[in-house]
């Protein structure tokens, strides 16, 4: 019983943090989403139908692409509990026999083209937010206008300075601030929805179809807004592994759901009695005393909002580095409990700069707000794709079962992507830019990465003639251990053989260690090592990692279960290659082939991606051609 109250206990508090990281853009929504709705369907009247049009479209949105198409089957789609488009992807990774290598390669390159593409999100979100946030307190205080950019500024500076405390750490603090956000929402709209309960009937598609049978045009350019209802969907599935399915799962039906409909429909209600509140509906909607304390609460949500993205932008990078697609960047766990909460410091203040960048750039949320949603689309797009061939490969479904979900979620996908991308010229570059950038940046270092292991495997000289070598010719041996890392078992370490040439000894035991990275998430310390005996005081030791673990070497030596193997860290001196690449522009292209050196000489170091002890660990250099 006090374990079952202890677990519910922690349910809660996992709740609570995810209506804080994972919902803060999603529940924002309604400060806007009504008013740009109209306001971009310049000759769309505000009257009972299309107001029930409107409302119509939204709740089905929010039905079809948030409550099923993302926390029942996408999220289902868990790669060992961890979300996000790079897992899914993972997931179609290991298959042989379906689809074709080639087919499953193409699928990747979708993958990895949706990933790059949240990181473009990942920048808009938090300037958009934030920017809406400060521009609501002009409302209450005109005068504040002029510092409207400063203020902005200094907001996401502080916003990214606190990501460091940890994701549990900000969804405390942020948490309780959407439970009380959630809380208005559903008071403001439920007042309204007892003016008018006849605003419900907008539950019936009919009313959505309608709409787009009398004014497909304005219901097209509408669509493009409307569409802003499930902004932060993509993201609450990239944060799962944050929280897990069930915190985030229960947060969306008890709590955010409920209040988001009562707060649209309240909207409507609103509207269909006074069509003039249109200029700032939300607003409008409480009595003149609580606007001030509503802006002031709408600020501290909005800026919560850009929470969700960035928890999502680090979980996809440290899913990347993992799978290969990009270089070791230092990966902070900042939980003991929930190893997916996790804080990158490089890509923190990358996309801190970035958002600035924007803010500073674009000056308004009217100006992004034309950037706002492309990426997004074109990502949820891709996620349908990859989810059918999961769906077919992974769940074994029938063509026609996966084929006909498949092909409702296209209908619903495609409709906003082809109303989101006549925003390209207006703004909707930037996304797909940067998205092209990053994928771009992946591809060159997994390419990269696969033609410099290529190189090191053209000198390479089998473990076993090495030691066979050894036995014929002694070598000067002394005491203690010595452990090479390199990625190939069974191969001789080029770090082995510098070493023998310029200092003529070996170490007594020499433990050659090779780190492989799983498809899978987590592997099970029972499975985490292989140890084989080459016999001359040479062991082969192949460690075997998920794409969410920390690869902490001298731990994982140390945990092994052996009679035949003991380690002692203290007693060990660690080797590793440090490659230097000379740029000959070969089959990899003058530019990329420099963009990959780049990388590679800014990659973390090995010592802190392995958690290395520094004070054991010698480096030798190798210059590399490509």
């Amino acid at each position: 019983m006090a374990n079952e109250k202890r677990g519910n206990r922690y349910l809660l508090m996992l709740s609570v943090g995810a209506l804080g990281v994972v919902y803060g853009d999603i529940g924002t929504s309604p400060l806007y989403a009504f008013r740009e709705s109209f306001h971009v369907a310049e000759n769309l009247a505000v009257t009972r139908a299309s107001v029930l049009g409107i409302l119509s479209l939204m709740f089905w949105a929010l039905v079809l692409i948030v409550s099923v198409k993302y926390l029942i089957f996408v999220m289902r789609a868990d790669n060992h509990g961890e979300g996000g488009i790079l897992a899914l992807t993972a997931l179609i990774v290991p298959r042989r026999r379906q689809p074709t290598v080639g087919a499953r390669w193409a699928l990747i390159l979708l993958g990895l083209f949706g990933t790059a593409l949240l990181y473009g999100d990942g920048i808009i979100t938090p300037a958009i937010s934030v920017l809406s946030a400060v521009e609501g307190v002009e409302i209450a205080a005109p005068a504040l206008e002029p510092y409207v950019v400063p203020i902005a500024v200094a907001i996401l500076i502080a916003l990214f300075s606190i990501q460091r405390a940890g994701t549990a750490v900000v969804g405390a603090i942020f948490g309780p601030v959407m439970i009380v956000w959630f809380a208005v929402l559903a008071l403001l709209g439920g007042y309204h929805v007892l003016q008018d309960p006849g605003v419900v009937s907008a539950v019936n598609p009919a009313h959505g179809l309608r709409l787009i049978g009398d004014a497909p045009s304005q219901a097209f350019l509408a669509l493009g807004s409307i569409f802003l209802v499930v902004t932060g969907a993509e993201a609450l599935y990239a944060d799962m592994g944050h929280f897990g399915k069930r915190p985030i799962r229960l947060g969306w039906y008890i709590v955010v759901f409920p209040a988001l409909l009562l707060n649209y429909f309240g909207q409507g209600a609103m509207l269909m009695a006074d069509p003039s509140a249109i200029d700032n509906p939300f607003f409008r909607m409480p009595p003149e005393w609580a606007v001030l304390p509503l802006v002031i609460l709408a600020t501290m949500a909005t800026v919560i909002a850009s929470q969700a993205l960035i928890s999502g932008v680090y979980s996809l990078t440290m899913q990347a580095v993992q799978l290969g697609y990009l270089p070791r960047f230092d990966i902070d766990h900042t939980s003991p409990r929930e190893i997916g909460q996790i804080y990158v410091a490089t890509i923190n203040w990358v996309l801190a700069v970035a958002c600035v960048g924007l803010v500073i750039a674009f000056r308004s949320s009217s100006n992004l707000a034309a950037a706002y949603g492309v990426a997004v689309t074109t990502t949820m797009v891709i996620t349908t794709t990859l989810l059918y061939f999961v769906m077919r490969t992974r769940w074994n479904w029938s063509k026609l079962v996966a084929g006909s979900l498949t092909a409702l979620f296209l209908i619903v996908d495609l409709a906003f992507f082809s109303a989101n991308i006549v925003k390209v010229p207006a703004g909707g570059w930037f996304p797909l830019a940067v998205g092209l950038v990053l994928f771009l940046i992946m591809t060159t270092w997994k390419t990269g990465r696969r033609r410099l292991t290529a190189a090191l495997k053209r000198g390479e000289l089998p473990i076993e003639r090495f030691i066979g070598s050894i036995t014929t010719h002694p070598q000067v041996r002394v005491p203690g251990t010595a452990v090479y890392l390199f990625p190939d078992p069974g191969v001789t370490p080029p770090a082995l053989l510098a070493n023998l040439r310029h200092n003529e000894v070996l170490h007594e035991t020499v433990v050659l260690v090779a780190v492989q990275t799983s498809s899978v998430p987590r592997v099970p310390q029972v499975k985490r090592a292989t140890v084989h005996d080459l016999g001359e005081g040479f062991v082969q030791v192949v460690l075997h990692f998920g794409f969410m673990d920390e690869p902490d070497v001298p731990k994982a030596l140390a945990n092994i279960v052996d009679p035949e193997f003991g380690f002692d860290p203290d007693d060990a001196t660690f080797f590793v290659g440090r490659e230097t690449i000379i740029n000959r522009s070969g089959g990899l292209g003058h530019a990329r082939a420099g963009l990959f050196a780049l990388m590679h000489r800014n990659a973390s170091s090995p010592v802190q991606f392995f958690s290395l002890p520094p004070g054991r660990v010698i480096e030798i250099g190798k210059q590399i051609a490509l």
